[in-house]
């Protein structure tokens, strides 16, 4: 099913977008997308600024390309929630039906990435961020399905894991929070962003060289659902709408968002310089004066298109 919504109505949210921050394009609107869904998430952006989504309750995913087209990109999407493109443009997803992760081609062929953590399943992974050098850090917290036939964890803990490149065993990187939920890294590889979703706060840790994650700080005393940076550094926190930070921690502005409670937020669009708010059952776009910061798939394309340039550069000497 492919619909062209275009630009539909701009939601009733107060105040005039340019003044909710500093990093919002000048005369900005937010859009209303569309608000069919039952419940939205895990936006990611691969190459070309098309963004994918999920709708976990009807266990779909979709898609939203850079024409404006939405469209179902896989039906019987293993309950999806956090979505996030590798370096090799597969569709890594937090497939909380069975408690796994899972690689999504582009045809839409699933491999199972993980299924249990030292045989036991997992809570339900949630979130997810694919490190620069290609392994996965994801939350699995604990949030009883009415699908799920099971009625209780497995796992003594809830905790955030990290996967490495080509390892089929997760290893657990920080097991002293209430309901770790939304992750993000710098494109670096060394900073890591993870909010304690029971505790309300959100702490940054430095990621070492084996995958550990070291020198634990708070962040800011908010929760967050989803999470997202800019191109300078901001975090963007969801929630009530979405709250944005410097890298020192200092709110530099809000997004209103007239639903109930944003679930998460990406940037992508033709030149990263859109912001799409996944929020209760409706999907926004909001211009912005600054682009997202590079994601895995993002600089391997730039690397590729870099490294085509001087081969044809070479040829033409």
């Amino acid at each position: 099913m492919t619909m062209n919504t275009g630009a539909t109505a701009a939601t009733q949210a107060s105040g005039s977008a340019t003044n909710w921050a500093p990093v919002v394009a000048k005369g900005a609107e937010l859009t209303l997308v569309s608000n069919q869904f039952a419940f939205v998430e895990g936006p990611a952006a691969d190459a070309s600024g098309n963004v994918y989504f999920t709708d976990r309750p009807n266990n779909q995913i979709w898609k939203y390309s850079t024409d404006g087209d939405l469209s179902v990109f896989l039906k019987e999407a293993g309950r999806a929630d956090g979505l996030y493109f590798d370096a090799q443009r597969n569709l890594i997803a937090a497939a909380d039906a069975h408690g796994q992760l899972w690689s999504i081609a582009s045809d839409g062929q699933v491999d199972v990435l993980l299924d249990n953590v030292n045989g036991h399943q997992l809570n339900g992974p949630n979130d997810l961020w694919v490190a620069p050098g290609g392994g996965i850090y994801f939350t699995d917290p604990y949030y009883q399905r009415k699908y799920w036939l099971r009625q209780s964890q497995d796992l003594p803990g809830e905790d955030v894991y990290y996967l490495a490149p080509g390892s089929d065993a997760a290893v657990k990187v920080i097991d002293d929070m209430v309901k770790p939920n939304g992750i993000i890294g710098t494109p670096d590889g060394r900073t890591l962003y993870v909010s304690d979703f029971g505790a309300e706060q959100t702490w940054r840790y430095t990621i070492d060289p084996d995958g550990n994650l070291s020198d634990k700080t708070l962040f800011t005393s908010m929760r967050s659902d989803g999470m997202t940076l800019d191109a300078e550094g901001n975090v963007y926190l969801t929630g009530h709408g979405v709250t944005i930070f410097d890298r020192a921690g200092r709110r530099i502005g809000h997004i209103p968002i007239d639903q109930k409670w944003t679930g998460n937020v990406t940037f992508g669009g033709p030149q990263d310089r859109t912001l799409f708010i996944t929020a209760t059952h409706g999907i926004y776009t909001l211009p912005m004066s600054v682009a997202g910061a590079a994601t895995a798939v993002m600089q391997a394309a730039a690397d590729r298109s870099a490294a085509a340039t001087g081969m044809a550069s070479e040829t033409t000497k």
